[in-house]
């Protein structure tokens, strides 16, 4: 634990003399590290899909460097110190942990996640879904309203009834796509994904990760087809489709 302790400590040292030296860390206000706070964010989100431990430990570092930088910011306009963001959380996860600081008795993962919500209404929170940011991803999203939904016990009984509302939406889509009404049609493709994710969380698959490994496949594929066309001294948009196909093939060949 002192290790620990000291290496946070040195943590908030460095970030006090970059603060007072540094003429880039002297410039920077809450709004301009917004947007590197969700760059780094979403590259300890390719580590972590690439498995790759050295990347994770680097991008947890530029993250805890942001989190200070933000507490430091406050800091100096006598807003709150990291102390008392540390201890507002601290104070947080045990007033939400009743089954591990109190008397309450759960008896699985839905229980905590059920207290969880409820106990945000008590906060002061007048809706589950008030938790979740405005600017996450739409998948994403649609993912949380979801789980937060479930928290309150709104939600299917079972993954069959969650795959009939699956069909029924691409049904609906499908006969909105006859219609040529642009606006029906998003309307309903917006049910279909959401449906989708619905059936996804069901089977416990993370469908942003679905989708991400997915888009990894194609452009690991799509680069080595280039590659091909490339080395045999051809233009890939002078290709027709199917000759186009033959070269994805190898590629989908190679990958496997």
């Amino acid at each position: 634990m002192e290790e620990k302790l000291n290496a946070f400590k040195r943590l908030l040292i460095v970030m006090d003399e970059l603060r007072a030296q540094c003429p880039w860390d002297k410039k920077q206000t809450n709004e301009t590290l917004r947007h590197l706070t969700i760059e780094e964010v979403y590259e300890l989100s390719d580590s972590i899909l690439d498995n790759k431990t050295v990347e994770i430990k680097k991008e947890l570092g530029d993250i805890m460097l942001h989190l200070i930088f933000y507490a430091k910011i406050a800091e100096e306009q006598n807003q709150f110190t990291i102390a008392d963001v540390l201890n507002a959380q601290c104070e947080k996860l045990i007033a939400r942990h009743p089954h591990i600081y109190g008397n309450v008795k759960v008896n699985n993962e839905e229980d905590v996640k059920r207290n969880w919500e409820q106990i945000k209404l008590k906060e002061g929170k007048t809706s589950v879904l008030e938790g979740v940011p405005r600017s996450l991803p739409s998948m994403v999203k649609a993912q949380r309203i979801q789980e937060k939904a479930r928290g309150a016990g709104f939600d299917w009984e079972n993954k069959t009834q969650v795959w009939e509302k699956v069909q029924e939406e691409l049904s609906e889509f499908k006969e909105a796509s006859l219609s040529a009404n642009k606006e029906k049609m998003m309307n309903e493709l917006g049910d279909l994904f959401f449906s989708l994710i619905n059936y996804a969380r069901f089977i416990d698959i993370n469908p942003d990760e679905a989708l991400e490994r997915t888009n990894k496949k194609f452009i690991s594929r799509f680069m080595f087809m280039e590659k091909m066309v490339r080395e045999e001294g051809k233009k890939l948009n002078l290709l027709s489709l199917a000759e186009m196909d033959v070269y994805w093939n190898e590629a989908k060949k190679k990958e496997n």
